[in-house]
């Protein structure tokens, strides 16, 4: 199928490479299916979400392991039967989202509120976590900061 994106033009994909929401995203329930562009060949560091039935609507997602290694998400029991993953959770990634700003110092990840991607069915679901430490807005400058 051909897809008009965001930040990539018009690209060729396969349903295959699609990754369906079955509640959309938080806002976007509306919208089922994206696929994902990795802005850098080979790399999770940084992607573009995008929808494949609104070409103006693309999420900047990130690994949230390569900001935070300590970083613990822990699906429920609901959210592991919707996923598919009530056996194991080895087929589970999970992706934050990204609020880029032209400066560093006012861009966002939402650690709240992963994606959890099934890597085998390539079915996925934004989860809430049920953990203080993550907010919907961390710096992420600070998580630069504490690399250093």
């Amino acid at each position: 199928m051909e897809i008009k994106t965001q930040y990539f033009g018009t690209i060729t994909c396969s349903d295959k490479e699609l990754i369906h929401f079955s509640d959309g995203l938080f806002g976007f329930s509306h919208l089922k299916d994206y696929v994902p562009l990795a802005f850098q060949d080979n790399s999770d560091a940084l992607i573009s979400l995008q929808s494949v039935e609104e070409s103006g609507v693309s999420f900047i997602i990130m690994n949230p392991f390569q900001l935070y290694p300590d970083y613990a998400p822990v699906l429920s029991e609901d959210d592991k039967a919707l996923l598919g993953a009530d056996y194991s959770e080895d087929n589970i990634s999970y992706y934050v989202i990204c609020v880029i700003h032209d400066s560093m110092e006012d861009s966002t990840v939402n650690l709240k509120c992963p994606i959890a991607v099934n890597t085998d069915t390539r079915h996925a679901r934004q989860i809430i976590l049920d953990n203080a430490l993550y907010k919907f807005r961390h710096s992420i400058k600070d998580f630069v900061k504490k690399e250093k």
